[in-house]
């Protein structure tokens, strides 16, 4: 019977220390959820004001108007009163220039797809303008869309 009371005490023992150490353990986990929970919402913080910093940059409005005529007419929308800046707006300009002249001298025989051409070269040039944060207007007709379209 002492056997079985010392195997009983040892065993109550056991479980208690047991159970301190799951509260402890629990404890600590409590901790680092929390401490978690605090760097997530940091980091959720940091995001929302760089996911607002990029909708105000016109850069990225500039980007989308490079992208056919959805991505044009969506860089529009966009680039309401409310939130309209210069640089989207000159790209804007750009592509409205280039995607009207384009769609009315392709239509010229050979004359219009060497035309065609050279509108993609002016595409790209404008894109890669847009890309590195710099108003490029295209090579001669350039000024003039900007003349033209400057109520957009």
């Amino acid at each position: 019977m002492a056997d079985n009371k010392n195997l009983s005490d040892d065993l109550e023992d056991m479980i208690g220390s047991a159970k301190e150490g799951a509260k402890k353990g629990a404890k600590k986990a409590t901790e680092k959820a929390e401490e978690f929970a605090h760097e997530a919402k940091e980091a959720a913080s940091d995001f929302a004001e760089d996911a607002k910093k990029v909708l105000s940059d016109g850069k990225n409005v500039a980007i989308i108007a490079h992208f056919t005529i959805i991505g044009l007419i969506i860089a529009l929308v966009m680039n309401t009163t409310d939130k309209k800046t210069e640089y989207a707006s000159f790209y804007i300009r750009q592509m409205v220039g280039l995607t009207i002249s384009a769609i009315i001298l392709g239509f010229i025989p050979v004359i219009g797809w060497i035309i065609s051409l050279l509108f993609v070269v002016g595409w790209v040039l404008s894109l890669i303008g847009a890309l590195s944060n710099e108003k490029k207007p295209l090579p001669v007709i350039g000024a003039l869309f900007q003349d033209w379209f400057k109520s957009l």
